[in-house]
């Protein structure tokens, strides 16, 4: 009884320890955010990736990568994803002017629909000029025995061509039309 109730007592200690921890690296974090003299400035080497064709039930991970630009120390103060089907872990600790990072998202497709999907997580940091990041990710998820959806072919647009078409003017002329009736 008493080796289980040491056990319980250590256990309980170790919780308590890593959560002060935690409590503390958090406080210095946001007490930098609200602080504009320890704002830095930081660079997304990628803040928009396309993780392409999934299957309904599979697991994705996603790394956003990211450099302090600045001269003081960055810190991620939160990621919060725009879904209950994303997690989104983020560095803890403080980056060193210079240093690199990256924000590691997981995406689970289990409850998911086949079709395109757009997926964001929304960062707060220290920094100058917009303490607000917004990182997407997008792809496709695939139903079972669906085949791969290639990718679209670009198309060339003559818009000068488009504006000078007899139909163009046409609906150019009508909504003129429209337009002095209403006065």
């Amino acid at each position: 009884m008493k080796k289980i109730f040491l056990t319980g007592l250590i256990a309980i200690s170790l919780f308590a320890c890593q959560q002060k921890d935690k409590k503390t690296t958090a406080s210095t974090g946001t007490s930098a955010a609200s602080d504009s003299a320890n704002y830095t400035t930081i660079q997304w080497l990628d803040s928009i990736k396309n993780i392409g064709d999934l299957n309904v039930g599979q697991n994705a991970q996603i790394k956003f990568r990211f450099k302090n630009t600045g001269d003081k120390p960055l810190f991620i103060i939160n990621a919060e994803p725009g879904c209950g089907c994303t997690v989104a872990d983020f560095p803890k600790e403080a980056i060193a002017p210079g240093g690199e990072g990256e924000i590691v998202a997981g995406f689970d497709t289990k409850n998911q629909h086949g079709g395109e999907f757009r997926k964001n997580i929304s960062v707060t940091t220290n920094t100058k000029y917009a303490t607000g990041h917004i990182l997407i990710f997008t792809g496709i998820i695939k139903k079972e025995g669906e085949e791969e959806h290639p990718l679209p072919t670009p198309v060339a647009v003559d818009t000068a061509a488009q504006a000078s078409s007899p139909k163009r003017k046409v609906e150019k002329r009508v909504l003129n039309i429209q337009k002095l009736k209403a006065q």
